[in-house]
């Protein structure tokens, strides 16, 4: 059975819908949904490995860092004359490493991991910023942008690309034992080690591939641009973790979908072009998202409190 919350989220972008196609038509053109869509799959595949973590019962506010690293190492990897699938690994892995860092100082050195990503965040943004003093990466090769593809083609593969991970993480969750171990994990991590589940191992795999996601998330968005800045990603941390929340993902762990965070992304990525097509001001996006995004995380105490008297019933009667 679909979970409410999820449900509540597809009605609304429904709703919204609804009413652009009749208020604003011109929001549906083509070349406007291409912009839309091409702009949010980078943080839509930031969001899986965010969704992971936060399963995981932990949470990373350093992918934004993460991102702008890791574009700039694909730049690098790029000008150096690397093969594409040099660079699409070498990519990859400077993400899953720095993600890595995260998940062992959370998992084997129990810090926390608000604290943990903070610090890894403020620290990986201010030595980009040190390494590249600002500059960008620029005069790349032709055979970047794109992937070499023409630019009607990439979007298709970007496209292919996100439906592959989205299945095939969806799947894994609900079906593999080690997906079983992230809601385990993230539901009660004690009751998960006396069952047999590794849990700081589960906590450090989840962070790892949380950076390798984000790390193909920013090689996604690099070969869009014909130069890669060294400040991309301010404020997608805030964006995805948004969206995880949004989509019916418990912020405290154990409960959630792939699915529920998909929609939660397009309803907080439609709202800043809706409000523009429909002749309100901007800066009403923020406000929007906030109180959205305090609906949910309200929403989820309310739902906690409800279920713990039923917990404690259970209990007495065992």
């Amino acid at each position: 059975m679909p979970d409410r919350r999820v449900v509540s989220v597809a009605l609304t972008i429904a709703a919204l819908s609804a009413v652009l196609a009749v208020a604003a038509p011109g929001f549906f053109s083509r070349e406007n949904l291409g912009d839309l869509l091409l702009g949010n799959l980078p943080a839509l595949i930031v969001a899986m490995g965010a969704t992971l973590v936060i399963l995981a019962g932990e949470i990373d506010i350093s992918v934004g860092s993460v991102f702008a690293i890791c574009g700039i190492v694909a730049g690098l990897l790029a000008q150096a004359g690397s093969p594409m699938l040099l660079t699409i690994a070498g990519t990859c892995a400077t993400g899953a490493l720095l993600g890595a860092l995260n998940g062992v100082l959370v998992a084997y050195a129990a810090l926390p991991s608000i604290v943990v990503t903070l610090a890894t965040m403020v620290a990986l943004r201010d030595g980009l910023r040190w390494a590249t003093q600002g500059a960008w990466v620029q005069n790349l090769p032709s055979g970047f942008q794109w992937f070499g593809l023409s630019q009607g083609a990439y979007p298709l593969v970007a496209c292919a690309v996100a439906a592959v991970l989205q299945v095939t993480l969806s799947y894994g969750l609900r079906h593999v034992a080690a997906g079983r171990a992230v809601y385990a994990s993230g539901s009660d991590a004690n009751a998960a080690r006396l069952a047999g589940f590794n849990t700081a191992l589960v906590k450090s795999a989840v962070f790892t591939i949380g950076g390798a996601l984000t790390g193909l998330a920013a090689l996604l968005n690099a070969v869009r641009f014909n130069q890669i800045p060294s400040n991309a990603g301010l404020g997608l941390e805030m964006k995805v973790i948004a969206a995880v929340v949004v989509g019916g993902v418990a912020i405290r762990g154990g409960r959630g979908t792939l699915a529920g965070t998909l929609l939660g992304l397009v309803l907080l990525a439609l709202i800043g072009p809706a409000l523009v097509f429909l002749g309100i001001n901007a800066y009403w996006e923020r406000a929007i998202q906030g109180a959205i995004i305090l609906a949910a995380v309200a929403l989820d105490a309310w739902r906690a409190r409800r279920r713990q008297p039923d917990v404690m019933l259970a209990v007495q009667a065992s």
